[in-house]
């Protein structure tokens, strides 16, 4: 399974999953009913203006210049909800470049262009093969602008990361556990969930006697309550600064 990894501000390492054929077609294949339905429309705005107009180049004018934003439905909805269009929203899945931050226009214009070769010039092969034989899903138009199609169903959990919930009116207690590096503190949590899910107080005693070294803090706190206070004292102070 292709992933991305993302890493964010706080040094988090956050994996989505990169979608494959399945994903993408069902939402190639809303999209298409979106327009299919919109066709419809402006054949019916079609014979409407027919009924004002008798001239037949007015009336073809008019219907083309209606017309006219479906044949950029794809560019329009990308740009404009972020590398999504509604198939794509449906299927909760989204374009980002290849580090995973949101799509510039111009690399969303040239995904836009080589859907010529992509999709319609070839009935869809060379868009289907490539996605399909490339290590990170891509089309010819993905690889040429430099993007990915990800999952947006994030499976990671607040609890995989160093991020703990902390409320408003949270008081800290160890106003110097910014000693403390994210990358020690995402190991203690990380130590601290597997000695309190596998009920192993050894290490939950050794882990607090490490921390309060390196704090140099004498609580009266018990093992659990202590590294559980640390944690959300760190967030308190990393998320207010």
């Amino acid at each position: 399974m292709s992933k991305l990894q993302i890493n964010t501000t706080q040094n988090v390492n956050l994996d989505y999953k990169i979608v494959g054929i399945g994903e993408r077609i069902v939402a190639f294949l809303i999209d298409g009913f979106i327009l299919y339905l919109y066709a419809i429309l402006v054949q019916l705005i079609g014979r409407a203006i027919g009924y004002v107009y008798d001239d037949s180049w007015t009336q073809i004018g008019l219907v083309s210049l209606i017309f006219l934003p479906a044949m950029f439905y794809s560019l329009l909805l990308h740009s404009l909800f972020n590398g999504q269009t509604v198939g794509k929203m449906l299927m909760k899945i989204r374009v980002v470049r290849l580090d995973g931050s949101p799509v510039h226009w111009s690399n969303l214009l040239v995904r836009w262009m080589l859907r010529v070769v992509d999709i319609w010039l070839f009935f869809g092969s060379v868009g289907l093969l490539t996605i399909l034989f490339t290590d990170k899903k891509q089309r010819l138009g993905d690889a040429a602008a430099g993007t990915v199609v990800i999952s947006t169903k994030n499976t990671v959990k607040i609890s995989h990361t160093i991020l703990e919930e902390v409320e408003e009116t949270y008081a800290p207690k160890f106003t110097n556990v910014t000693l403390l590096t994210d990358k020690d503190v995402r190991l203690i949590k990380e130590t601290y969930q597997i000695a309190k899910n596998s009920h192993d107080y050894r290490t939950m005693k050794a882990l607090r006697d490490k921390v309060e070294s390196v704090l140099n803090s004498n609580s009266d706190l018990y093992d659990v309550q202590y590294i559980d206070t640390v944690l959300k004292d760190y967030n308190f102070y990393t998320q207010k600064s």
